[in-house]
């Protein structure tokens, strides 16, 4: 009875022997066909009443074609779906040419569950799903990452599913830049589209790029290709620097590799003109680094006071490879009662630096990947970050008080910070 499994373990062990497991070319699996890939939802509009979404095909397919539909209980939603021709784009990367699909779907009605399709006519995607922002304040929930950067596939793959888990309603997730190690490989763009899967299918992205997405200080022909983003930002920026108000939020996206001074003038504008409850700005370079060796000094001159000034609640940056954050910041114009920031550094691929803890920060982490879950209703926000296994690690609370900074409560977990002990100073010399 033994005798023919053991012979069938030795023949399976012949064949492995004579044709080794062969490792597949990036051109092999990151190769365009027909068939839609790289699905994504962004917004270039208002997310009430439109929802943009961005496809990549080979070359073979000229003509992009996108279906939507209110969702239904069942499956009879097909026969009310419209029809869109998509723009459609050529790009020629380090391994590929492809054509990269984009529509805007507009006239939607707010707070509303919809399904959609992408393809050629003949070749389609299966049929996704999200829901509209509501037309006016209300409660909301998002996701914010650092860089994931490198081995994004392998290990940044877990962090951004854990994270989807955590916040199963999330509305949209902020990538603070340095999304791939090299903007200019098509490779790693195709490890990052991987490593999310379905979930950029459903749920919105709002990124902004990182020095990483400018290889040789170019900016990278990828994003905006793959992005269908607002252009309401500074001439020459656009779809890199941007803003979106959603359910009371107002999201601004600054590129902080280029053209400081005009993007301070542009935000410092927006913000007199904002009516939104609730403010928050995402770029890469933190305003206070957390990372050994590093300090935006220009940045911080820069922008900290335009924060000050219109009362900023949050800023979300990345760049450091570690994590910290600050209490309420107040800075220039506290007298006026309005200044008051919380700044965040975080990250969320396995790329990792060592800490430089600032006396301002009251909970930092090193060889911590992790996420974060932001939630606002009414007058609070809730904060937490989370690591890759999902356990909370840092959380706080801020209040609306009128006329008046924001009101911290934390809310730190009672766990030991997850940093190295220091080092021993040297023995002394023998004699």
């Amino acid at each position: 009875m033994l005798l023919r499994p053991l012979a069938a373990t030795f023949c399976c062990l012949s064949l492995l022997s004579a044709h080794p497991p062969q490792k597949v070319a990036p051109e092999q699996t990151y190769r365009p066909t027909p068939a839609p890939d790289r699905i994504i939802l962004t917004w270039s509009g208002d997310p009430a009443t439109t929802q943009a979404v961005t496809w990549r095909t080979d070359t073979s397919i000229e003509k992009g074609l996108a279906e939507i539909a209110p969702a239904t209980h069942g499956p009879q939603f097909p026969k009310q779906a419209k029809q869109f021709t998509a723009a459609t784009e050529s790009l020629k990367s380090d391994i590929n040419e492809a054509h990269y699909h984009s529509v805007s779907f507009t006239a939607l009605q707010p707070d509303t569950v919809y399904v959609y399709r992408v393809g050629d006519g003949v070749n389609w995607s299966e049929w996704n799903q999200f829901r509209t922002a509501s037309a006016g304040p209300a409660p909301i929930e998002f996701i914010y990452v650092g860089d994931a950067q490198t081995d994004i596939f392998s290990m940044w793959s877990r962090v951004i599913r854990e994270a989807l888990l955590s916040a199963p309603r999330t509305r949209f997730i902020v990538h603070a830049g340095d999304l791939v190690n090299v903007g200019s490989t098509d490779a790693l763009w195709g490890e990052w589209h991987r490593a999310a899967g379905w979930i950029n299918q459903s749920v919105s992205s709002f990124p902004s790029p990182g020095n990483h997405e400018y290889p040789k200080k170019v900016f990278t022909a990828h994003w905006r290709k793959q992005f269908t983003l607002p252009e309401n930002g500074v001439p020459g920026l656009e779809e890199s620097n941007y803003f979106v108000d959603v359910q009371g939020v107002r999201m601004i996206s600054i590129n902080s590799n280029e053209k400081h001074q005009e993007q301070a003038a542009w935000l410092d504008n927006l913000l007199t003109t904002s009516t939104a409850r609730w403010v928050l700005v995402t770029f890469h370079h933190p305003i206070f680094s957390t990372g050994k060796g590093r300090d935006n000094k220009e940045l911080r001159e820069l922008f900290q006071p335009i924060f000050d000034k219109h009362g900023v609640d949050m800023v979300l940056t990345g760049h450091d490879h570690t994590y910290g954050r600050t209490n309420v910041v107040t800075g220039a114009s506290v007298q006026t009662g309005r200044a008051g920031t919380v700044y965040v550094v975080s990250v969320s691929g396995p790329k990792m630096y060592k800490i430089d803890r600032k006396p301002n920060m009251p909970r930092v982490a090193q060889d911590t990947q992790l996420f974060q879950v932001i939630r606002i209703d009414g007058d609070r926000l809730v904060y937490e970050s989370r690591t890759a296994r999902g356990d909370l690690y840092d959380s706080f609370e801020l209040r609306k008080r009128k006329g008046r900074a924001n009101q911290m409560i934390s809310r730190v977990p009672a766990t030991p910070e997850l940093i190295p002990a220091p080092e021993p100073p040297p023995a002394p010399a023998k004699p």
